[in-house]
């Protein structure tokens, strides 16, 4: 398999979105780049926030999340990066905070950012780094799911969010090295 090129940390630009539970892509990618040693920076052309390490980019676009597929596209089309060589990590509403799933391909399930990236790269068959966040209903909330998405974890959803981070950090080796089998095992087995 490929080692991927492109990681993409989806969420939504501005202050007012920072911390909230849209935005696990983009704290995972942080972390990623002060890991790296690389610094996120404008890249107008590309629609985002991104650094490159060694010959990987990371990625954060600044389009709002329905329009993440035109940053991800410009620079992949620009760098010739194919849709296999591309994570994108997101939040995730069918998992509860604090699980993870990464796999290739499939559908997008609801997800607009994703919706909008298989649309502009052409294909479903890039990888997916899925950061649970919880439903509204697992959650036992009465909130809408547009409401809770943009709303910051409660301080318990947000320490399992920060733990399951960490167990991607810690699989990054195998992810960067292309070696996707043995990141899945380490990250879907049981939280410690």
């Amino acid at each position: 398999m490929n080692a991927p090129r492109l990681i993409v940390g989806l969420g939504n630009p501005g202050a007012e979105y920072e911390d909230t539970r849209h935005n696990a892509g983009f704290w995972l990618v942080d972390r990623l780049a002060r890991d790296l040693k690389v610094s996120l920076a404008p890249q107008s052309k590309f629609l985002g926030l991104a650094a490159r390490a060694g010959d990987t980019w990371l990625l954060q676009p600044t389009t709002f999340m329905n329009r993440s597929g035109h940053a991800v596209a410009a620079l992949a089309r620009f760098y010739k990066i194919e849709p296999e060589e591309v994570l994108v990590v997101h939040d995730e509403l069918d998992l509860m905070p604090g699980a993870i799933r990464l796999k290739q391909g499939g559908g997008n399930g609801g997800h607009n950012g994703l919706k909008d990236i298989q649309a502009q790269l052409g294909s479903p068959n890039f990888w997916r780094l899925r950061l649970g966040i919880g439903h509204p209903r697992s959650l036992n909330l009465k909130q809408e799911v547009v409401d809770f998405v943009l709303h910051r974890p409660r301080a318990e959803e947000q320490t399992e969010i920060d733990k399951a981070i960490d167990r991607c950090l810690l699989a990054w080796p195998r992810i960067a090295a292309g070696d996707f089998a043995a990141a899945q095992q380490q990250l879907h087995g049981k939280t410690v």
